[in-house]
C-alpha cells in the first residue's frame, strides 16, 4: 500500500475509486487500522461515484508509532489522567486532525467529504472546527462533542477497557472478541465469525497495544469543541446507535444539537460495532451516500 509523509510521520492509506469523482476520507476510531473500514464497505462508495480514502491513524496499523512512550508509562499516565490530573501526552486530537489534514495535502485533495466514527468523529469533528473550507460535508457516527465528562461509557465496559491487553495472539483474540460483544447492541445476532476473522487480521497486520493507550490519552485529554462546533456551517449527518455502552447516545444528541441543521440517525438496537455490511451498517452506507449526493448534486 502507499505511504504518505505528513506532520514528519509516515501515514499508511489506501484508495477505491476513480480520482475525477468527488473524495471521502474515513477516519477509524481507537485502536482500529484501515482494515476495520471493510474493502467491501469502500467499494461500494466507489462504486456509488466516489474517490474513497482509508488510512491508518498515527500509533496503529502500518503508520508511523510513537514508541518513546512505552505501554507502562503511558498507563500510568492515563492512570492519573482519570484521577484528574493535568500530566502532559505524546499527542492530542488536534495532531491526529493534523495528519488526515495533511494525508489530504499529500494527495492534492482540495475538499473532501470527511466520515469520522467514534474517535475518528473526534478527528473529524475537530478537522471541521479548524479547517471548514476543506470539508464538502461531515459524517461523525458513535462519537461526541469532546466534553468527556458528560459522556461517560458504560461502568463495566471502561472497568474493561483499562485492563492490560494479552499479548498472545490467541488470548488477544478471547479478549478482544469478549470486548466487542460486550459493545455490540442487542438489535442483531453477533456474527462471531466475522468479528474472529477481522480480529485476527488485526493482530497479524500490527499487534501495538501501548498504540492503543498512548491514542487514549488523546481522547482523554480532548477539549470541549461545543462552542466551535456551533458555529459551522457544513452539510452533517450524525449517526448513533440508541444501545451503544462505550459513548452514549447522548453524545450522538449533543453533537447534532450543536451542529446547525444537523441531521440525527438514531439506528435502534445497534451498540458501537466495527462496521459490516451484513448488519447496521448497509444502513449508514445509504444513509452516507444520500447525505453526500445531496451536496455533490447541489441539492443543499
Amino acid at each position: 500500500m502507499p505511504k504518505a509523509y505528513v506532520n514528519n510521520i509516515q501515514i499508511e492509506y489506501e484508495t477505491f475509486g476513480k480520482h475525477s469523482q468527488p473524495k471521502v476520507l474515513l477516519i477509524y476510531g481507537l485502536s482500529g487500522q484501515l482494515i476495520h473500514w471493510p474493502a467491501k464497505f469502500c467499494i461500494k462508495l466507489a462504486d456509488h461515484g466516489f474517490h474513497v480514502i482509508r488510512f491508518d491513524n498515527r500509533d496503529t496499523g502500518l503508520s508511523t508509532k510513537f514508541d518513546e512512550l512505552g505501554a507502562n508509562e503511558a498507563m500510568e499516565i492515563k492512570n492519573a489522567l482519570v484521577r484528574g490530573e493535568e500530566i502532559p501526552v505524546p499527542y492530542s486530537i488536534e495532531d491526529m486532525a493534523n495528519d488526515a489534514l495533511g494525508l489530504l495535502d499529500f494527495l492534492n485533495i482540495e475538499k473532501a467529504h470527511i466520515c469520522g466514527m467514534s474517535m475518528g468523529g473526534f478527528i473529524a469533528q475537530t478537522l471541521a472546527v479548524n479547517h471548514a473550507f476543506r470539508l464538502l460535508s461531515l459524517t461523525s457516527i458513535y462519537s461526541h462533542t469532546g466534553k468527556k465528562r458528560a459522556f461517560p461509557p458504560d461502568r463495566k465496559v471502561a472497568e474493561f477497557m483499562m485492563a492490560l491487553t494479552p499479548e498472545k495472539k490467541n488470548a488477544y483474540i478471547e479478549h478482544m472478541l469478549k470486548f466487542l460483544k460486550m459493545i455490540f447492541g442487542t438489535g442483531l445476532a453477533f456474527n462471531k465469525k466475522f468479528h474472529l476473522n477481522l480480529i485476527a487480521q488485526s493482530y497479524d497486520r500490527c499487534f501495538c497495544p501501548e498504540g492503543v493507550v498512548r491514542q487514549n490519552l488523546a481522547i482523554m485529554t480532548q477539549k470541549d469543541r461545543t462552542q466551535e462546533l456551533k458555529k459551522l456551517k457544513i452539510p452533517t449527518l450524525v449517526i448513533h446507535g440508541d444501545e451503544d455502552p462505550l459513548i452514549p447516545i447522548a453524545g450522538g444528541k449533543a453533537t447534532a444539537d450543536a451542529i446547525p441543521d444537523a441531521k440525527l440517525k438514531i439506528i435502534n438496537g445497534m451498540g458501537h460495532e466495527v462496521p459490516n455490511l451484513d448488519a447496521y451498517w448497509s444502513d449508514i452506507l445509504d444513509e452516507m451516500i444520500s447525505h453526500m449526493d445531496k451536496i455533490d448534486k447541489g441539492k443543499l
